[in-house]
């Protein structure tokens, strides 16, 4: 196979042949429907032939265009079934794998930036790939001190490459649209750009790493591997064994689905409050499943294993209080009180007067998960959101396309609705509040809030969810469904 792609015109002929393509079948489907075969039948192989396109034309290219299609493929709960079912395989192999570049490639990075005798730094060294992404590959090591590693190897050319996918996929942003109901893409592939620069810088990468290795040390809920070696385009760290999330998602029990969701929903929310940093890339394929001390103990003991840190929202101060109070607010049925928090913050423009209690009938249902005691994450669920926010006819469309986003909150927004695809996709049921009421800042009223309500005033600080027995036992607190 060639290396990476790498001319302009080459990447930009693959990327404009996608909606072409699309055309193309649809056109194929006609005939083959005038020739008697039925509508479903042809629709079914429409879908699949567009799907194993829309692979293959990112895994190739890998750069932008992969990470696109990575960032698509969390929102795929969010399709109708029979949309999503055809796309749910390609977009899933995108977490974890993408066509390798060649050997000779690899050991030419490795010379040029561990130095000619890069291989006497391993007892071990694997030249097939064990994972690829969407600007690096990833390889199986053993370090010259015996610790098994992860070496990820930055693909040559990758910058340029992801600089321009992205502003080719923008042109086409209109086109697949509709891969996401009520979602404008555009903004998103513009925050993909922005981010580029920092995930290309493996010094940044190892530095977040390490700082959650260091403070996840020992946890019992989350384990993130620790940083070896880093170097330009070259970043070592310590092997992470387990079960791929998207393993789980395809086939896993029940009870390894609701621990991997609560987990995932625990690392969001904590870690801002305990690493100042926001892990920003929430697709399935960076996260495991690990045992835990005891290997044959319950699945409950399993911990979160976390991978790639290359972007992060960096939240000194952890994630914004804000969020927090006028999520509480909602919940309490409190209209004008969220409207004046969301007017401060920006999320309306001094242009444009809204009603307060459209506002809150807009966003009671995506806050839905935080009223329960535990919420049975699902498809279907996602599916309604969606349908609601992106049909043109309701009225949540019309108020959607009023309210604005203000930049700083861009990042964390992905995130949380990425988390959530995922959580749908797991088909989880998960204790948000707990983790909400642990971690979020401003969702439990201050002290003297609780006083002046009559309540206890005596709130403790944000320590974690203490352990309970639905943890022990692996099963979630019983919840109505959605």
């Amino acid at each position: 196979m060639s290396d990476l792609p790498r001319k302009a015109v080459t990447r930009t002929a693959k990327l404009a042949a996608l909606p072409l393509g699309f055309a193309g079948r649809a056109t194929w489907g006609l005939g083959k429907r005038l020739g008697g075969r039925s509508a479903e039948i042809v629709g079914r192989e429409l879908q699949q032939r567009t799907a194993e396109q829309l692979f293959k034309v990112l895994g190739e290219l890998k750069g932008g265009a992969m990470k696109f299609g990575q960032a698509l493929s969390v929102f795929e709960s969010a399709l109708p079934e029979e949309i999503a079912g055809p796309y749910r395989a390609a977009l899933t192999k995108l977490q974890e794998a993408a066509p390798p570049m060649p050997t000779s490639t690899v050991h030419a990075v490795l010379a040029e930036r561990l130095g000619a005798d890069w291989r006497e730094l391993f007892e071990e060294f694997e030249d097939k790939p064990a994972a690829a992404a969407s600007i690096g590959q990833v390889h199986r090591g053993v370090w010259h001190d015996g610790r098994e590693v992860a070496v990820k190897v930055q693909y040559p050319g990758a910058g340029r490459a992801l600089l321009s996918d992205l502003a080719q996929l923008s042109r086409f942003a209109r086109l697949l649209g509709p891969l996401i109901p009520g979602m404008d893409l555009k903004p998103l592939i513009a925050e993909l750009r922005d981010r580029v620069a920092e995930e290309l810088d493996y010094a940044l990468e190892a530095e977040a790493q390490q700082a959650h290795a260091e403070e996840f040390a020992g946890d019992p809920d989350v384990v993130v591997p620790a940083v070896v070696h880093q170097g330009e385009q070259v970043l070592v760290t310590e092997w992470l064994a387990g079960v791929p999330l998207s393993e789980v998602i395809a086939g896993g029990t029940e009870e390894q689905r609701d621990r991997a969701g609560q987990l995932l929903a625990r690392f969001l929310f904590s870690g801002p409050a305990r690493t100042g940093l926001l892990h920003a890339d929430p697709h399935p394929g960076n996260f495991r499943l690990v045992p835990g001390a005891d290997p044959d103990g319950p699945v409950s003991g399993w911990r979160l294993g976390v991978l790639d840190f290359g972007t992060v929202d960096r939240l000194p101060d952890g994630l914004p209080p804000t969020i927090g109070a006028s999520l509480r607010l909602a919940l309490d049925g409190e209209a004008d009180a969220v409207y004046r928090m969301l007017c401060a913050e920006g999320f309306v423009k001094e242009s444009v007067e809204l009603d307060p209690d459209a506002v809150l009938d807009y966003l009671l249902p995506i806050i839905e998960p935080a009223r329960m005691a535990a919420f049975p994450f699902a498809r279907d669920w996602m599916r309604r959101q969606a349908a609601r926010i992106g049909d043109p006819r309701s009225p949540a469309y019309q108020l959607a396309k009023q309210l604005n986003l203000p930049p700083a909150y861009l990042l964390i927004h992905r995130v949380t609705l990425s988390t959530i695809g995922v959580l749908c996709q797991l088909g989880a049921t998960v204790r948000l509040r707990d983790e909400l009421e642990a971690w979020m800042p401003g969702f439990l009223p201050e002290p003297e809030e609780a006083d002046a309500d009559g309540h206890d005033a005596d709130v403790p600080e944000a320590a974690g969810p203490e352990p309970d027995a639905d943890d022990a036992a692996g099963s979630p607190a019983a919840a109505s469904p959605a």
